[in-house]
């Protein structure tokens, strides 16, 4: 049994660190904020809870410790890869070949009212 718990870490380590290295690929290969923010937080969540994983599987002790850590991760890494997207955008960062831009529209409508609002007064 103590071999096969050693080859499930052995995959979690392998796996997670497969994640961590196509992040990185992503970070540094892909073109504009937005989907590096894809790549970073998507991939660099799956990588580091896989690896908590396997430590946890390594080491019964932390195992509360890692189902934490995951949980925090698996929640607050698209939260965060949002905020960091909508902040990039709100500051007028551009998109590099983008098919559809979804807030444009609406930031030309909420424009154009205030526009009429400030002279309608």
């Amino acid at each position: 049994m103590e071999t096969v718990w050693r080859i499930l870490t052995l995959a979690l380590v392998v796996i997670g660190t497969l994640f961590s290295i196509v992040g990185v690929l992503g970070l540094i290969r892909l073109p504009d904020v937005y989907t590096r923010l894809h790549a970073a937080g998507k991939v660099g969540v799956f990588g580091a809870a896989l690896l908590a994983a396997a430590a946890a599987l390594t080491a019964p002790s932390v195992l509360g410790k890692a189902i934490i850590l995951i949980a925090l991760l698996v929640i607050a890494g698209p939260v965060v890869s949002h905020a960091l997207a909508s902040a990039a955008y709100r500051m007028g960062i551009p998109l590099k070949r983008a098919v559809r831009d979804d807030l444009a529209a609406e930031r030309d409508r909420r424009a154009a009212l205030r526009d009429f609002l400030d002279h309608s007064v």
